[in-house]
């Protein structure tokens, strides 16, 4: 996979980077999203989400699914589901939640945690994030998903 690390320096930039992300989305796409805590996973999103429907950063409103698991967000006939898989260790588990079906969806899925994932995913691409001090995040985008 040929991709490219760029440097965020704070939120904002997570932000359009995630928005630039989503503005070149076709479905079906499963992004796998691989990083510690804090790394802007969900701040990613959130611009990925904003970038796919076309919406400003605070529509719609992406918060992360930690406790809900799964977030479903639609604009216009398109759908992102948002899943973090951080208190789900199994594959019954995962099934348990309906991600394989969730899985097969014509859909834009991004999952964070996805080094835990345990059910097949077709269509998928894996972005890297991890932070270099406080405010700094470098963030390993496949040359697919960066418009040219």
């Amino acid at each position: 996979m040929n991709s490219q690390v760029y440097t965020s320096t704070g939120e904002e930039q997570t932000l359009e980077i995630g928005r630039k992300i989503g503005s070149v989305l076709q479905p079906p796409k499963v992004i796998l999203l691989e990083g510690c805590l804090g790394a802007g996973k969900t701040a990613l999103t959130r611009g990925i989400v904003s970038g796919y429907f076309g919406l400003p950063f605070d529509r719609p409103d992406v918060r992360s699914p930690t406790f809900s698991l799964v977030n479903q967000y639609e604009h216009h006939g398109r759908v992102v589901f948002h899943i973090d898989l951080y208190r789900l260790d199994t594959a019954g588990e995962q099934y348990s939640i309906g991600l394989d079906e969730i899985l097969s969806e014509e859909a834009v899925i991004i999952i964070e945690w996805s080094e835990k994932l345990k059910v097949p995913a077709d269509y998928q691409v894996n972005i890297r994030l991890w932070p270099t001090d406080s405010n700094r995040r470098k963030i390993e985008i496949p040359n697919e998903l960066w418009p040219s």
